[in-house]
């Protein structure tokens, strides 16, 4: 463990990606920069890696970890993964051998005070990976209706009461702007029972602040198109390997490679294929989550749910 982060499925991570000397590897989600320190060390000593993140501070904490070590091996880019099939052409990364996304938040992140990511660290409710883009999650709590939160919250968090959490909102923010991490959360416990089913040892706001964090950043069309340019950017023999961390993404992921492994889009009601499209992919796993030991080691990864392609001639 690396200033307090933590890598999930570390190991299955590198086995699914197999990066190899001299081979030209992506970490869409840099983060703490586990995974990206992990792909570097087993593509020794030619190995390349391109990192992305949104957050600026992502980038340049493993800027300073990471780059006095592997100089030149180590390219760094601050941007969106929706930007993949961009970013990826101007730094010199357009045909690659492994392509990698960590759906969950970083320690660091959970940790920031400043952000509002974590509901008990607490902070203002920014909810932002790149400060300098979009609307914070205070404003969305600020200014949607009744009827559009409690949708947010059942669309992005599967959250069974959002009704009732959207209806306290909406009376508190009558008084005071609902604008801080404690804030939602408390208020989110005073109508959300803890013992609900399907929560188990998770805090009952938990689903809440999954919504609004999707929403604020956009999540689930970033993921999508940048899964798409991932798939294009592989070259036959490259892997795509992804850790999601809750059903939505998950279902995204394994709806895009059933798809991509199937090839065929013609209709059901179309007897023979007439669209002529082939697999792209092969499946590598079906998926993968973590041993009794790695959730001992890091609660964290008690959602973590691996899947791993890798990508055909066609």
């Amino acid at each position: 463990m690396k200033e307090g982060h933590l890598p999930v499925l570390a190991d299955e991570v590198i086995t699914m990606l197999a990066p190899a000397p001299g081979s030209l590897q992506i970490d869409a989600t840099l983060g703490g920069g586990g995974h990206t320190e992990r792909i570097l060390e087993a593509s020794s000593p030619s190995g390349r890696v391109l990192g992305l993140d949104a957050d600026p501070a992502a980038v340049e904490r493993v800027r300073a970890r990471l780059e006095p070590r592997y100089g030149d091996r180590l390219v760094l880019r601050q941007a969106n993964f929706r930007e993949l099939a961009a970013v990826a052409a101007d730094a010199g990364f357009g045909a690659v051998d492994g392509c990698f996304f960590d759906l969950g938040l970083s320690s660091f992140q959970l940790a920031d005070a400043e952000r509002g990511f974590g509901i008990r660290t607490g902070g203002p409710l920014d909810m932002r990976f790149d400060p300098t883009r979009g609307v914070p999650a205070a404003d969305l709590l600020a200014t949607l209706s009744q009827e559009e939160l409690a949708s947010l919250f059942r669309t992005f968090g599967e959250e069974p009461y959002s009704g009732r959490i959207a209806r306290v909102i909406v009376e508190a923010r009558r008084t005071s702007p609902v604008s801080t991490a404690e804030q939602l959360a408390a208020l989110v416990e005073r109508v959300a029972p803890s013992r609900a089913p399907g929560r188990r040892r998770i805090h009952p706001a938990t689903r809440v602040f999954q919504a609004l964090r999707i929403a604020v950043n956009g999540e689930m069309e970033a993921l999508e198109t940048g899964l798409r340019a991932a798939l294009d950017l592989l070259r036959p023999g490259g892997r795509l390997v992804v850790l999601s961390y809750h059903s939505l993404e998950d279902r995204i992921v394994k709806q895009l490679l059933q798809a991509e492994r199937k090839g065929c889009i013609c209709p059901p009601a179309v007897p023979l294929c007439v669209c002529a499209r082939q697999p792209r992919i092969r499946l590598v796993t079906q998926s993968l989550t973590p041993s009794e030991a790695e959730l001992t080691a890091n609660p964290r990864s008690r959602s973590a749910r691996l899947r791993a392609a890798e990508r055909l001639v066609a």
